[in-house]
């Protein structure tokens, strides 16, 4: 009878230090999150499954380009990417990025040019008509979903905080026929 008990209880303390463990790497390392809406396509698509790293940025800073989720105005969460850094210059002129007068390659948009019929991708503006800065302030990215004309980002919400930053995508992991690095 002590040694079925015995066995039983190792068996309890084996599950909750899983349960514990599985929760540490859940809310503190890394998440899930599902893509919702065409606001990245053609990057990330609707319903696409994401793993992303909640703690890289205690170590780093984010990149130009890299792609973030975040605590959006409104307590939803949005998935974005970085286009400005704090300090920088931001403005689009026919339908090129420039960053501190510099025209900036945006390849993975180039997909999504060669379907246009005519037009632009990103329409015109500059910082300071969307943010009422003439720089990303100190602490904050400037962000821009890669399906330009149907996305809510910077130009809509603004500037997003370092603190309101969840984490980076690092991986698609659904649909496994799509299995990928989130670039």
């Amino acid at each position: 009878m002590t040694k079925t008990k015995s066995d039983s209880w190792e068996w309890v303390k084996a599950l909750i230090i899983a349960l514990v463990l599985a929760a540490i790497v859940r809310y503190f390392l890394f998440a899930p999150i599902v893509v919702e809406g065409q606001s990245m396509m053609p990057t990330l698509e609707n319903n696409d499954r994401l793993i992303i790293n909640k703690i890289g940025y205690s170590f780093t800073q984010p990149e130009r380009f890299d792609i973030i989720v975040f605590h959006a105005p409104g307590g939803k969460d949005y998935i974005k990417r970085v286009i400005g850094l704090p300090g920088d210059k931001i403005e689009y002129i026919d339908d090129v990025l420039y960053v501190n007068g510099e025209a900036i390659d945006e390849p993975y948009l180039d997909e999504l040019k060669a379907e246009l019929h005519g037009g632009q991708l990103t329409g015109d503006f500059r910082l300071q008509d969307v943010t009422s800065e003439t720089v990303v302030p100190e602490k904050h990215l400037f962000v821009l979903g890669d399906n330009r004309r149907h996305s809510k980002d910077s130009r809509d919400i603004g500037t997003v905080p370092f603190e309101e930053v969840v984490g980076k995508a690092n991986v698609v992991f659904w649909p496994l026929t799509d299995v990928r690095l989130a670039k």
